[in-house]
């Protein structure tokens, strides 16, 4: 990690939003992308004894990625429709996936949820990490791809390769990396990891917000 170009991004940051996401402006950014709705929304919906109803479960995956701001516009539909031509078994082992992906074995629920996405052609990093982010707000990440490489270069994750195809190594690698830099920076700036990358998004374009 290219520890003083953090320190000089959190710098400038902080110089032009003082109080960081506090700052009145990052606070109406902050409601446009409304990551703290979704999170409560996800943590309610996918409730450990919710998953016993696997068409509920479905439709909430598909409202979380209808909603976030962080998908796009072309996945939305995509996703949607591959929801519906699921067979009823798919459907169970994709609901099946996402539970042990949030409260089981977190790596066999990754690649359980990825052999499903590959089989439909829409094995995308924005996709399969969506719900762990909104979840598990500090604990998890999302990955979007043009902003993980940018992070990647601009901050010297030297150990660290992006590649399109999702992967449950590069996942962990990329979590750990994002964590350590933002346990480097001022709280202000990362009361969540979605918090976080939009800082480091931001100050890699200032004109972004």
């Amino acid at each position: 990690m290219n520890y003083k170009r953090l320190k000089e991004a959190e710098e400038r940051f902080l110089g032009q939003y003082p109080g960081g996401f506090q700052n009145p402006k990052m606070i109406a950014v902050a409601k446009r992308h409304r990551v703290n709705q979704l999170s409560d929304y996800t943590r309610e919906q996918f409730r450990p004894r919710n998953f016993r109803d696997t068409e509920a479960i479905l439709e909430s995956m598909v409202t979380i990625v209808s909603r976030s701001s962080m998908i796009s516009v072309f996945e939305k539909p995509a996703f949607k429709n591959c929801i519906c031509n699921l067979t009823p078994k798919e459907k169970n082992k994709f609901a099946g996936a996402l539970k042990k992906r949030l409260h089981g074995d977190k790596e066999t629920g990754f690649h359980e949820l990825l052999e499903i996405l590959l089989s439909v052609r829409l094995a995308k990093w924005s996709i399969i990490s969506v719900w762990p982010a909104y979840f598990n707000l500090l604990d998890d990440a999302f990955v979007k791809p043009t902003t993980t490489k940018n992070i990647i270069a601009q901050f010297g994750l030297s150990d660290l390769t992006y590649q399109p195809l999702p992967s449950w190594s590069f996942y962990k690698d990329y979590l750990a990396a994002l964590i350590c830099m933002r346990d480097s920076v001022d709280i202000t700036l990362a009361p969540s990891n979605p918090a976080f990358t939009g800082f480091l998004m931001m100050a890699m374009n200032p004109d972004y917000a």
